[in-house]
């Protein structure tokens, strides 16, 4: 018997999935299935990723999410939503195993989409005396400050953002490294990203956002070795050696130091997208 399958807007996703915090549970568990190998049960090619260079921009295979049962499409969902909000909440596990002790000034580079989830997710998940922002229009950031909840220090420079700073996240569609090794604080963790660096943007093997001294002198985190070091600028162009997955730290197969400066370079995996939507469509189906 077949059926048109459901579609959930932009709108109606965010409706289903406004706490990032509910991702982080299940997706600890997806990173720690997809790092076990065969025995974890994820199988996952890596992503085909066509660039678009008049615009500046890419397509992936991810950009569209489907939940299939057995053969039958049953709903298809936008995945702006998804990708943002699961983005965030893997830089926060990330940043749980990884960060500083007693960290206390998070900084975020960019003041786009990404940089609003993470904000949301990272002050629900810890608490911080400071928040900086820096961004290359700042009249964004600007506004950033003026959006969120809680207060936010506009920052003039990059420089000027991360001198100090215990967890940093860099989101943003630099194409050369804007964060610079001897700005960063020593035992510091980056998403995207380090100090605790979390890097988020310059996701094209020939883009970039961190410099040379900074990828080597830290301790080097990925989602997935095999996308890394296909996909990752950062640490193509640098020559960085990866340490190990997010996936090995949760399992405990690979340590978490803490106590050194570290990067989480993060690309996103699919499934990642199928843990978020899968608590979309479960929220959806409840209350049908």
């Amino acid at each position: 018997m077949s059926f048109a399958p459901a579609f959930l807007s932009a709108a109606e996703v965010q409706d289903h999935l406004r706490c990032s915090s509910l991702l982080i549970p299940p997706l600890e568990v997806a990173l720690a299935n997809f790092s076990s190998g065969p025995e974890g049960g994820v199988t996952q090619p890596v992503r085909t990723v066509v660039p678009v260079a008049k615009h500046r921009g890419s397509i992936t295979q991810q950009q569209s999410l489907l939940l299939l049962r057995v053969y039958d499409i049953v709903e298809v969902m936008d995945g702006n939503i998804i990708t943002a909000k699961r983005t965030a909440a893997v830089s926060a596990i990330a940043t749980k195993f990884l960060k500083p002790p007693n960290s206390e000034v998070l900084c975020i580079l960019g003041a786009g989409v990404q940089a609003y989830t993470h904000y949301e997710v990272f002050t629900e998940q810890f608490s911080y005396e400071e928040v900086r922002i820096w961004n290359r229009t700042k009249e964004n950031a600007e506004k950033f400050a003026d959006t969120v909840q809680g207060e936010v220090q506009v920052c003039s420079s990059v420089q000027e953002a991360v001198t100090g700073a215990d967890v940093i996240i860099t989101a943003t569609m630099a194409t050369e490294p804007i964060l610079f090794g001897k700005w960063v604080k020593a035992g510091a963790h980056i998403n995207g990203s380090v100090c605790c660096f979390s890097a988020i943007g310059a996701s094209r093997p020939d883009w970039r956002e961190l410099d040379d001294q900074l990828m080597k002198q830290a301790v080097l985190y990925v989602d997935s070795r095999e996308a890394a070091l296909r996909e990752s600028g950062d640490i193509l162009l640098s020559g960085a050696e990866i340490f190990g997955e997010l996936g090995e730290v949760v399992k405990g197969m690979k340590p978490a130091h803490g106590e050194k400066t570290t990067v989480f370079k993060s690309l996103g995996m699919a499934v990642e997208d199928t843990v978020a939507a899968k608590l979309v469509y479960d929220s959806w189906s409840s209350g049908k």
